[in-house]
Parts: C-alpha cells; structure tokens; sequence
C-alpha cells in the first residue's frame, strides 16, 4: 500500500478527550463549526459534556457523549469501538485530557509519575493503536496530541506531568513513522491559555501578555489550530507550537508561579 493509494478525504467524525469544558470543550465546538460531528468524551464531568453535546447540536451537528477513565486500560481500549457503534467511522482524535498536578524533584514519586504517563501517554498510544485497526485500507485519519510549550523551554515544575508531555511528543514521531499512510500523527503546543490551578485571573492576563507577540494562545487559537492539522494532509510526526512566541523567552520558574 502506497500513499497514492490512500483516499484522503475525511469522514468528519471526530473523538475529543476531555472535550466537557475548558479547552476541550472548545476543541469540539470549533471542529463543529467546521462541519465535524463529536464524540464528547468525559471522565467525571458528565453533566457538562452533556451541556457540550447539546451546544454542538445546536450548531447542526451530530454528537453523543461517552465516559471513560483514561487511567484503566481495558476501558480505554473500549472506547474507540464505542465511538464507532455510537456515531460511525471516526476518522480523528483529539488527545486533550491531560492529568496535570503540580510535583518537581523534591515532591516527585513513582505514584505520581505513574498516573500521568497512563492518561497522558498510554491512553493517546491504545486510541491511535484502535483508530489504525478501525481505518479502512485505502483510508487516512489523524491523530492530534495536545502537547505543551514548556517541553521547548524546560523549567523545573510539574515534573511528572512535563516527562509525560515529553514522552508524548516523541510518542507522536515514532507513531507517525509506525501507522503511516493510514494515520498522520501531530502535535499541538499550546502556551498559557486559560486559568489553571490557583493562579488568580489577574496573574493569568499579566502572564499571557509575557510574550514576543503580547499575547500568549487563546482557547480559540487553538481550537482554529486544530482544525487546521485535522486537514493538513502533508502534516505529519512534527508540532505545531501556538503560543505567540511564548518558548522563546526563558522562565525559572512555571509562570503560573511567576505571576499570581
């Protein structure tokens, strides 16, 4: 099978992992804006992803949502194929749940590492291992993994969450060399976007102007992002960064602690 026997026009079904708020939320939204249909995925926010479900119907799409622990495998492993028997072939997944909890080099333990390699590693690994299995032959998707700035200008938070991030990124080359022409595999780096952890919304406007550009990524920076690998059809095993230049100036310390 060659790249030239490969039907690359999309069926616009799209899986988005922690699509019940925050930034996943408007991944969703924005990819029905564009013309996709969404599988709402959740893990304890039910009634939010049943508020996103009804914003994307509202826009004229298709969409249900499903929960799943992205900890347990055997539930991880069932969720593509209950994506498919819910809405039909899914030709795109949106890796945008991250466990994301504060630990460095004094605080680190194996049980905090080991949480967040299972939802921010395996987890995206097995659904790019089933969406290969459910592609067609003569068919292409793509798999889009919400990566971080940081991992271009290392500071010393969050270091579980940072090895995991990191571990992804690499996980995205090897993936896009190993599934390959069925599946481009990307990532997307976001910068500060929204509010997280204790960080006041004072902090968080004087942080996001801490930038080359003024301005660091908005919520719709990159849902619009996302939108746009889901098509680029000669994209594949690289990053985008969105950030407004933000990895280009080096920090200490995270700038959620830099700024409060």
């Amino acid at each position: 099978m060659t790249q030239s026997t490969i039907n690359t026009a999309l069926v616009k079904t799209a899986l988005v992992t922690g699509a019940a708020k925050r930034l996943g939320r408007h991944i969703a939204l924005e990819l029905a804006r564009s013309g996709w249909d969404i599988i709402v995925h959740y893990g304890h926010s039910e009634a939010e992803a049943r508020e996103t479900v009804l914003a994307i119907e509202a826009i004229g799409r298709r969409a249900v949502a499903l929960q799943c622990d992205l900890a347990d495998e055997t539930a991880v492993r069932a969720l593509l194929p209950a994506a498919t028997l819910a809405m039909g072939q899914i030709s795109c997944v949106v890796n945008s749940a991250s466990l994301f909890d504060y630990d460095d080099a004094h605080s680190f333990s194996m049980n905090k590492l080991d949480a967040h390699m299972h939802a921010n590693l395996a987890a995206p690994i097995l659904l790019a291992q089933a969406l290969y299995a459910a592609t067609p032959a003569d068919q292409q998707a793509v798999i889009i993994n919400l990566l971080d700035q940081k991992l271009f200008n290392l500071n010393p938070d969050f270091l579980s969450y940072t090895i995991s991030k990191a571990a992804l990124q690499t996980a995205t080359v090897m993936l896009a060399q190993s599934l390959a022409p069925k599946l481009r595999v990307v990532g997307l780096a976001p910068g500060i976007t929204m509010v997280s952890g204790d960080q006041t919304p004072e902090g968080f406007a004087q942080a996001h102007t801490k930038t080359p550009l003024g301005k660091s990524s908005t919520p719709d920076d990159i849902a619009q992002a996302v939108c746009y690998l889901a098509q680029a059809r000669a994209i594949t095993g690289t990053t985008l960064v969105v950030d407004g230049g933000q990895h280009l100036i080096s920090m200490q310390r995270d700038v959620m602690f830099t700024m409060h």
